[in-house]
């Protein structure tokens, strides 16, 4: 890391970025509270792939938030676009989980992720369901509104719980053959719609695996890094690559190593080093 964003430097942004999640997360959820659906103002952007006027509105907010105390790192976020460079990049996905959020159903979240160094430094997620903040810094655990959180110590397949996701990018062919062979393992699995939120809970515990075969990088990364500093094993392309052109992701409690690690494998990943 460089001397400009050195351990007190990420701690200050880590600081901010909490702040600015939960103060924008309620003021989202507020408004999805109080507004009819035609004040959401829904575009499509694609097939089930939609923004409102929450969504811009709570990135300008999230943007003009960190700005005010660090206006020479780079914004990328998913409704205004952006570029990651060699300064520090905030990446953003001010509601993960839009369909969720339209629909009234609270599986949903703002996601922040800080990266340096092609490293993922920070990340922060809002959680709309708990009223809560997770939030990880590299190398100093998980938390959970300030509480430790940790992965779960699952070992037996029957007792697993997982999260897929699934993307229209990729074959749906596939999402059911994965779901037919966990399913014959003896796990129970769901279908939430929020990567940001799937991956915190893997990071809590209340998940033993999330995987999804396509996401941008907004979607991901400060969920990622939560869950990883949780303890679970994580596995994903370089951040260069996904700030690119996304990719898979996949994270589960480590106890579970080889009941999952086909799927490392049809990735062509390998986890990330304890």
């Amino acid at each position: 890391m460089n001397s400009a964003l050195d351990a007190a430097a990420i701690r200050a942004r880590a600081e901010v970025a909490i702040t600015v999640a939960l103060e924008v997360g309620r003021e989202t959820a507020r408004f999805r509270r109080d507004s009819g659906p035609a004040s959401l103002a829904v575009e499509n952007k694609g097939l089930q792939d939609f923004v409102t006027i929450a969504d811009r509105k709570a990135e300008q907010a999230i943007r003009d938030g960190l700005f005010s105390h660090f206006p020479d790192d780079i914004f990328m976020g998913e409704e205004s676009g952006g570029r990651s460079g060699e300064a520090g990049t905030w990446v953003v996905d001010p509601i993960d989980g839009t369909t969720n959020y339209i629909r009234g159903f609270r599986h949903w979240g703002v996601s922040i992720a800080f990266v340096a160094g092609s490293k993922v430094e920070i990340g922060v997620v809002y959680d709309a369901v708990q009223d809560q903040v997770f939030h990880a810094v590299r190398g100093g655990g998980a938390f959970k509104d300030g509480s430790p959180v940790h992965a779960a110590a699952t070992a037996d397949p029957a007792n697993a719980l997982v999260i897929l996701g699934h993307s229209r990018k990729t074959s749906f062919d596939d999402y059911l053959a994965l779901s037919k062979r966990l399913h014959e393992r003896g796990m129970d699995y769901r279908r939430m719609g929020a990567a940001a939120i799937d991956l915190v809970r893997v990071a809590e515990g209340a998940a033993d695996l999330y995987y999804e075969r396509h996401l941008n990088a907004w979607d991901m990364l400060a969920g990622a890094l939560i869950a990883e500093e949780a303890g679970a094993t994580v596995a994903m392309p370089p951040v260069d690559r996904l700030l690119a052109q996304g990719g898979p992701v996949i994270a589960h409690a480590p106890g579970l190593a080889g009941e999952f690690a086909f799927i490392l494998d049809i990735e062509g990943l390998a986890a990330a080093p304890a």
